[in-house]
C-alpha cells in the first residue's frame, strides 16, 4: 500500500478508514481489520496501527467488543442523536470521585484537577451530583444504591486489603470504574492511559528531529524496579529507538530514587547522563518537574536549551507553557480520562460479566514547544 510521507502513518491509516466509513463504503458493523492485520496492509508497525485505531474509536467511527473484534459504528443512528439530544436516561443521582487516602495537594497537579474537570462536566451535562470521597482507612463506600463510583490509587496504597476491598464492592454490585490502573482478575472496567504510545512519542520526535544519542531519566530503584507506567513508557522510547534501528543503550537510562517526583531529580538524571564520555543530544525526562530540573541543571552549565541539549518532559504541567524556553511534552489526556469513566457508569454499565471487561485505552498527546529542535552537528 502506497504511504504519504507527508502525514504521520497513523494518521494516513484513520483518513483511509474515515473516508471508507463516511463514504459508506463500510457499513455499520463491518468489521475492521485487528492491529497485528492492519499493520501488514499498511507496511507499518503494530504500535502505529494500535494508534490509529485508537483515534478511530475517539472519533466515534469505530467500537471494541472484547475478544470479538472492532467494527464501524452506526453513523446515522449517531447523528441523529446528536441532532436531537437524546441520551439514556442517567440510572444513577451522584458519582463519587473515591481514593484511598490521596493527599488533598495532590489533586492540585494538572493530572488530577483535568480528570475531576472532565467527571463534573459529564455529571453538569446530566444533572448528576459529583462529589469527592476519601475511602478512609477502611476503605467504605456510602449505603448508597443510586451512586457510581470512579476509583483511582497510587502505588504507596496499592494494598492487598484495598484488593480485597475491590472484590467486595463487585460481589455488592457497585458500579466501579478505575481510572490509570486496573486489575484485570477483577475484571473491573477501567479507563487507562497508553504510556508505551506515550513514551514512544516523546521519543520519536526527538528522533525526527535528528537526535540519535537520547538519553531518557526514570522514576525508580533500578531499570528493573519500575512501576507499571514508567515501564511502559521505557518500552516505547526502546521501540522507537529500534523502528529508526538505533541499538538500546543500558548508559542513556537513568534513574532516580525518589518518593516525590521534582527539580531535583532531573538535575541527579542530567548530571549522571552528562558524564558519559559520549552524553546525549536529548533528554527525554520522563516527569515535567524532572525535566525542570534539567533545564535549570543544564544552565548550570551554561547549555542552551534546545541550542546545546532539547528537553522533552512528560505530565503536560501549567508551568511548562509559561517557562523559557516553553517545555515540549506528553500531555496524559486525563480530561478525557474524566469524561469516558463518567459516560461508562452513566450510559455504558453492563453488570459483572466473567467474559467481558469494558477497557478504554486514553491515547495521550505530544505537546510541541521550544525545549526542543533539529540536531545540527557542530
Amino acid at each position: 500500500m502506497e504511504q504519504d510521507h507527508k502525514i504521520y502513518m497513523y494518521q494516513q491509516i484513520v483518513n483511509d478508514y474515515k473516508q471508507k466509513i463516511l463514504s459508506g463504503e463500510l457499513k455499520p458493523h463491518d468489521s475492521i481489520p485487528n492491529q497485528s492485520d492492519l499493520a501488514r496492509l499498511y507496511n507499518t508497525s503494530e504500535m502505529t496501527s494500535r494508534r490509529a485505531l485508537s483515534e478511530l474509536v475517539l472519533e466515534d467511527l469505530i467500537y471494541r467488543i472484547r475478544s470479538k473484534g472492532t467494527f464501524v459504528k452506526d453513523q446515522k443512528s449517531g447523528i441523529e442523536r446528536s441532532s436531537k439530544i437524546i441520551k439514556p436516561l442517567p440510572q444513577l443521582k451522584r458519582i463519587y470521585f473515591a481514593h484511598p487516602g490521596v493527599k488533598m495537594r495532590m489533586f492540585t497537579l494538572d493530572f488530577y484537577r483535568n480528570l475531576l474537570s472532565g467527571i463534573q462536566a459529564i455529571c453538569e451535562e446530566n444533572d448528576v451530583e459529583f462529589r469527592i470521597l476519601d475511602l478512609g482507612p477502611k476503605f467504605e463506600l456510602p449505603d448508597e444504591e443510586d451512586a457510581g463510583y470512579v476509583l483511582i490509587t497510587d502505588v504507596p496504597t496499592a494494598r492487598m486489603d484495598y484488593v480485597e476491598a475491590l472484590q467486595q464492592w463487585k460481589k455488592e454490585e457497585r458500579k466501579m470504574v478505575t481510572v490509570q490502573f486496573s486489575y484485570p482478575h477483577l475484571q473491573i472496567p477501567y479507563v487507562i492511559e497508553d504510556n508505551l504510545t506515550g513514551g514512544y512519542l516523546a521519543t520519536q520526535h526527538l528522533l525526527s528531529l535528528g537526535h540519535r544519542r537520547i538519553g531518557i531519566i526514570l522514576t525508580g530503584t533500578s531499570q528493573l524496579h519500575l512501576n507499571h507506567e514508567f515501564s511502559l513508557r521505557l518500552q516505547g522510547y526502546k521501540l522507537a529507538l529500534s523502528l529508526y534501528h538505533i541499538d538500546f543503550d543500558p548508559e542513556l537510562v537513568s534513574v532516580v530514587d525518589k518518593m516525590y517526583e521534582d527539580e531535583s531529580m532531573g538535575a541527579e538524571g542530567f548530571e549522571a547522563l552528562m558524564s558519559l564520555s559520549e552524553p546525549p543530544t536529548a533528554i527525554f525526562a520522563v516527569g515535567d518537574y524532572k525535566a525542570l530540573g534539567v533545564i535549570n541543571a543544564a544552565r548550570e552549565r551554561s547549555l542552551s536549551i534546545p541550542n546545546d541539549l532539547s528537553v522533552i518532559g512528560y505530565d503536560n504541567e501549567m508551568f511548562g507553557e509559561h517557562i523559557d524556553p516553553g517545555l515540549t511534552t506528553i500531555d496524559h489526556n486525563t480530561y478525557l480520562f474524566g469524561t469516558r469513566a463518567a459516560e461508562m457508569l452513566l450510559f455504558n454499565w453492563k453488570p459483572y460479566n466473567a467474559a467481558e471487561t469494558v477497557v478504554d485505552t486514553v491515547v495521550p498527546k505530544l505537546i510541541i514547544r521550544d525545549s526542543t529542535k533539529e540536531y545540527t552537528q557542530d
